[in-house]
């Protein structure tokens, strides 16, 4: 084999060559070699041996001289902190600060604020690709100095307004940065108008302050003709009109809709016309018509926030405080109940500022009790006070069952506000009927009802009720509407249907503990 090696011309030096049996003998038994290796290894080749990536492989995080049960097991720990961090992350940016103390008036001032739906946050979050497309679009429109049109819809509290004012705000910075002449500004909220036409009265006060309009022709008319005259000058300055709000221009006939829209394709018209409105279907119902005319504008749609997107923007606003206000794990419950229900992140906001006022209820109704217990009895080694029992973690702090009240008040419905202002047991009947149904049944037997609810009430001590008397409850539920109830000529043997949802039922015993572990 020597003389084979020696034949090719490879660009291997011959030190290299003889030091690989060394380095072998190394690996094989290195207390028997004492002879010394270069430290400097060898230049790259293309001929390099596997060996050697194999080597990389096992020193990702250590250097060369470490010793391999070492490099693995570092490793190993490595990866197992690298596996466990992202757990670790919704609760270290929340509880690397201190707990906060609401009896101070500043701090619950400032995180009020902060959670106020009127606060403007320093960021807008999860609205990144919405807002580009906007400010895009914009963009082109002064580019070429055209008018064009745009509609923004969604839900309710999915962020179309905020967005817009940072829109906004993004395409003035843009135009004098880029030497553009920066556009008039017209924001209308729809709401404030009293007739629908009176907005094309406020484009043409924005649009010719000081000319003298045509007093015997309507605004739309007057507008119209502005926009119609091709002796205007191409360097005319352009104008953003926001909309807000404009579903309420819609009329029998989408007259006024279609007006509008159509404001922007005149020849001499350089307004750059957005309508932001919370009903998705409205582009259905008056696209087609602005389609046959021409006019059609770009959609953009706000799509309701995701639990994810929720949690984000509460870490975002909570980010400004220098002290932890709520456990994660209560506003995770938060963004969960609200995603699921709708999305609104305004209807976060107020669920969570609704929390931290159960909260100052639950330490002054503390504080009370603790006075008046110190009043009756007076222990002179007491060595704990008012105060300090307070500054506990756990009392200061905002938890899930201050966030689960909140969320029932918040999506509080009359079967909920009926299910909890029933006695005992009729509720207890219904967290039996529930665990009966969730079985695969569709109804069952007032003696069958009356077995689980003696399982019930055996399993948390409290004395039953015969099954006359609870014959008797459930009728009164049926009456409610919450049960329907056969007949038949035996009690017992009288069928029992749920009239309301399951969920309702848990929802509304939820914030109770016994009856949580009565529908677990």
């Amino acid at each position: 084999m020597p003389t084979i090696a020696g034949n090719f011309s490879s660009p291997i030096s011959d030190a290299e060559i003889t030091s690989a049996p060394q380095k072998r003998r190394l690996r094989s038994n290195s207390s028997q070699q004492n002879a010394p290796i270069c430290s400097k290894p060898p230049p790259p080749s293309k001929t390099s041996s596997p060996v050697k990536s194999k080597s990389l492989r096992r020193c990702i995080n250590d250097s060369p001289s470490s010793p391999s049960k070492g490099i693995v097991k570092d490793s190993g720990d490595k990866f197992m902190k690298l596996r466990k961090s992202p757990v670790k992350r919704l609760s270290d940016c929340f509880m690397d600060k201190p707990i906060w103390n609401p009896s101070d008036t500043e701090q619950l001032s400032a995180v009020k604020e902060t959670l106020h739906v009127s606060t403007a946050p320093s960021t807008i979050v999860c609205r990144e690709n919405e807002q580009n497309r906007i400010l895009e679009f914009c963009k082109l429109c002064v580019t070429q100095e055209k008018a064009g049109s745009l509609y923004v819809c969604g839900c309710p509290g999915t962020g179309k307004s905020l967005s817009m004012e940072k829109v906004k705000d993004s395409l003035i910075q843009w135009a004098k940065e880029e030497d553009f002449q920066p556009p008039d500004v017209l924001t209308i909220n729809c709401t404030s108008l009293a007739n629908t036409s009176e907005i094309f009265n406020k484009i043409l006060g924005n649009n010719q302050p000081r000319k003298k309009s045509n007093g015997l022709a309507s605004p739309l008319k007057n507008l119209q003709i502005s926009y119609s005259q091709s002796r205007q000058s191409s360097g005319m300055k352009m104008m953003l009109v926001i909309a807000d709000e404009l579903d309420y221009l819609i009329t029998k006939d989408r007259a006024v809709l279609h007006d509008l829209f159509m404001l922007t394709t005149l020849p001499s018209c350089r307004c750059i016309l957005i309508g932001i409105a919370n009903a998705i279907d409205l582009a259905d119902r008056f696209l087609p018509k602005l389609q046959s005319l021409n006019c059609q504008p770009m959609v953009v749609t706000f799509r309701a926030y995701s639990k994810d997107q929720i949690m984000m923007i509460l870490r975002q606003r909570l980010r400004v405080l220098s002290y932890t206000v709520f456990q994660p794990q209560a506003l995770e419950l938060c963004a969960r109940r609200v995603a699921a229900a709708s999305g609104d992140m305004r209807k976060a906001l107020c669920v969570c500022r609704s929390a931290i006022e159960i909260l100052e209820a639950e330490l002054r109704e503390s504080t009370y009790n603790l006075n008046t217990s110190s009043l009756e009895r007076v222990i002179s080694d007491q060595q704990t006070t008012v105060s300090e029992i307070l500054k506990k973690k756990d009392n200061n702090i905002v938890r899930v069952d201050h966030m689960a009240l909140a969320l029932s008040k918040a999506y509080r419905s009359p079967i909920v506000d009926t299910i909890q202002s029933l006695p005992q047991h009729q509720q207890i009947i219904l967290c039996s009927a529930v665990k009966l149904f969730r079985k695969g049944k569709k109804d069952t037997t007032i003696g069958e009802l009356n077995k689980s609810y003696l399982d019930i009430c055996k399993a948390t001590s409290i004395p039953p009720v015969g099954i006359m008397e609870l014959s008797s409850m459930c009728r009164v539920l049926g009456d409610q509407g919450l049960l329907q109830v056969g007949q038949s000529r035996e009690d017992k043997l009288r069928r029992v249907t749920l009239k309301i949802d399951e969920a309702d039922i848990t929802f509304a015993l939820q914030g109770v503990r016994f009856f949580r572990t009565c529908l677990q």
